[in-house]
């Protein structure tokens, strides 16, 4: 087969889920060997960031030379395609639309770009603007278009297999989960981790958590906490962007945390192996990365029981409900103050990353190509 796969999330100098996701999905797929052909699309915004995939892989680089480029971009990526004569087009980054004729898969990683606009609006993550509501507007558009058209809907995990499928009334044999593989490079890590707190400035004990996923439980259960078992801890918060939610930069400014702002992958893989816990109390994900990531690289993980995180982490984690504060103050106690509970769920939680794979990510999206082009076929 010939493939061509939308890879512009890999030269925008992005970071997240759908990043992480594009990037080892596309390693993994070539490093399969097989005889199939890949065409890669980027575009000039920054530099791509993979290199050295082989002889089977193009790279094609669309034009961008302002944030009306991705516009033009996205209406005119079914035009490049066809005239590349690809037997499937995969869209990885939740839209787009393949030529007339040709197969087309899109990986939709959660339900939210099909969400009624007012709730799309009221997002918990980061301070709405102008620019962030047309942004989700856009999206929207596009996503309800593109799986309408797709031959399959891939996603990453049953609880969002059956998000999209009861929000946009597919076919239930048109919708796919297929999760996440764990960092490739986590199960023998031995970096440096210490040169990493020196490097970082962070002189004592901590909590891990993401910045954007619910800060303020964390925040507010962390005060809640008995002084001996806080002790001279702080919360590290990592971040993607300086947009800041207000309990953030509360607890900054009080002293209680600290910021790690964009930080590394190796950074991030330090932080979670030298955290006395990683704190994860999101009230939604479609398949949740930094759990797995904490499990990978041995924090003892705490997170939301709510969205795919019970599925994905198993019994690898205690669970609490994200708007508990009481709730979260004793598991912080329970794992911080009890050195065998968090031992356990150290060992649990590398156990449970094992069972993910990209290698097996990627021969089962293969396995859809194959089944997209065939049933063009027949």
């Amino acid at each position: 087969m010939r493939i061509g796969i939308d890879a512009r999330y890999l030269s925008h100098g992005l970071a997240g889920g759908v990043h992480t996701y594009v990037r080892e999905l596309i390693r993994a797929l070539v490093a399969l060997g097989t005889p199939n052909e890949f065409v890669l699309y980027a575009d000039t915004k920054d530099r791509f960031e993979l290199d050295g995939l082989g002889p089977r892989v193009a790279v094609r680089a669309l034009p961008w030379r302002g944030p009306w480029s991705t516009i033009a971009n996205d209406l005119r990526f079914a035009r490049v395609l066809a005239g590349e004569g690809v037997d499937v087009a995969h869209f990885p980054a939740n839209y787009g639309i393949g030529p007339a004729g040709v197969a087309t898969v899109v990986t939709l990683h959660d339900a939210l770009n099909l969400a009624p606009l007012l709730e799309a609006f009221s997002s918990h993550g980061s301070k709405q603007t102008a620019r962030s509501r047309a942004t989700s507007a856009y999206l929207r558009w596009w996503t309800w278009r593109s799986i309408r058209r797709a031959d399959l809907v891939l996603t990453v995990s049953e609880f969002s297999r059956a998000e999209i499928l009861k929000v946009a009334g597919l076919p239930a044999d048109r919708v796919v989960a297929i999760p996440h593989g764990a960092p490739p490079q986590g199960r023998d890590n031995k970096r440096p981790s210490e040169t990493t707190r020196q490097a970082l400035g962070i002189e004592t004990a901590f909590v891990l958590a993401d910045a954007l996923k619910n800060p303020e439980v964390l925040v507010r259960a962390w005060a809640a906490l008995p002084g001996g078992v806080r002790g001279d801890r702080k919360i590290v918060f990592f971040a993607r962007h300086e947009r800041l939610l207000p309990s953030v930069g509360k607890a900054l400014e009080s002293g209680v945390a600290r910021l790690v702002l964009r930080p590394s992958a190796d950074q991030l893989a330090a932080l979670y192996s030298l955290a006395d816990a990683f704190v994860f109390p999101s009230w939604i994900e479609g398949f949740g990365i930094p759990a797995l990531e904490a499990m990978t690289y041995g924090a003892p993980l705490i997170c939301s029981a709510r969205g795919a995180l019970p599925e994905v982490v198993g019994d690898a984690a205690r669970l609490v409900d994200p708007d508990d504060v009481q709730g979260l103050a004793r598991a912080l106690t329970a794992v911080l103050s009890q050195p065998g509970e968090a031992e356990r769920l150290r060992d649990r939680g590398r156990k449970r990353s094992a069972q993910f794979s990209w290698q097996q990510t990627a021969e089962r999206v293969l396995d859809c190509y194959e089944r997209a082009v065939r049933d063009r076929r027949t």
